[in-house]
């Protein structure tokens, strides 16, 4: 089952788009959402009736790669086996990724959208894999065998399968010390890994739902409103402390905490 069974987890994400039909033939066709509500104003595509991802359309929006704002939305899929179906279909459709690792902890594989939004889709390792080493657990960035991958799946992609789910956001950041105070202080993440460009936050011991890095963004400041890219991400909580919560992420990003 691909979810992380954490106190904190990542319910949906909001994208700002120019162009939200073309936007949404990529994440049907490509990603294998099924569009499950739709109004004027936003467009749902998720999985088994369960909203995913949320599409806004601003035709006038300008994309700004070095604002702070989204790397990349990371699709968790239940198995391994489904990411090697994946695999194969990106492939016979012509899909070009932007690259793809062995993290220790999973296997994942990095596209962007017509719009340039990163994607990535990816599968965990079970956690009896996973290294812990003095209470953080063990994450690297080590080459992928494409070619074993698809080999060692023996199904057809048919769509996201069912339990598929948003596995975690990473955010590109004007500053790491901002993002501590945030996602670990404001929202309660626990921090499990840090450095002068990164921070990892999680919850329930996962590796992270949230990742943080200033690599193309250092110094940003709010993002403007008129772009394209991540507007809001919606997070399901078990403590009732947070439910309810509305907040707006150092960067300008809307948050919002509710009931899982």
């Amino acid at each position: 089952m691909a979810t992380s069974n954490a106190p904190i987890s990542i319910g949906s994400v909001t994208l700002t788009n120019r162009n939200r039909n073309v936007i949404a033939d990529f994440y049907q066709n490509i990603i294998g959402l099924d569009i499950v509500a739709e109004d004027n104003k936003t467009l749902s595509l998720g999985v088994d009736g369960q909203a995913l991802l949320h599409l806004q359309e601003n035709p006038a929006a300008k994309r700004r790669p070095t604002e702070a704002g989204l790397f990349h939305t990371a699709f968790l899929l239940p198995s391994r086996t489904d990411l090697g179906a994946w695999l194969m279909h990106a492939a016979k459709q012509g899909i070009k990724i932007d690259g793809a690792a062995d993290h220790l902890v999973s296997e994942a594989i990095y596209l962007h959208d017509p719009e340039g939004n990163g994607i990535e889709i990816y599968a965990d390792r079970d956690r009896s894999q996973w290294t812990i080493v003095d209470d953080s657990i063990k994450i690297d960035t080590l080459p992928l065998d494409l070619n074993e991958l698809a080999a060692n799946s023996n199904e057809q992609w048919q769509g996201a399968p069912s339990d598929s789910v948003i596995g975690h956001v990473h955010l590109q950041v004007g500053n790491v010390d901002q993002a501590d105070e945030f996602y670990r202080d404001s929202i309660g993440f626990d921090q499990k890994a840090r450095s002068s460009s990164m921070g990892f936050y999680g919850s329930g011991g996962y590796h992270h739902h949230i990742g943080a890095n200033t690599w193309n963004s250092k110094n940003a400041r709010q993002r403007s409103m008129d772009s394209t890219g991540l507007t809001r991400i919606d997070f399901l909580s078990d403590n009732a402390g947070l439910d309810g919560g509305q907040y707006v992420d150092p960067w300008g990003i809307e948050v919002s905490v509710s009931a899982s």
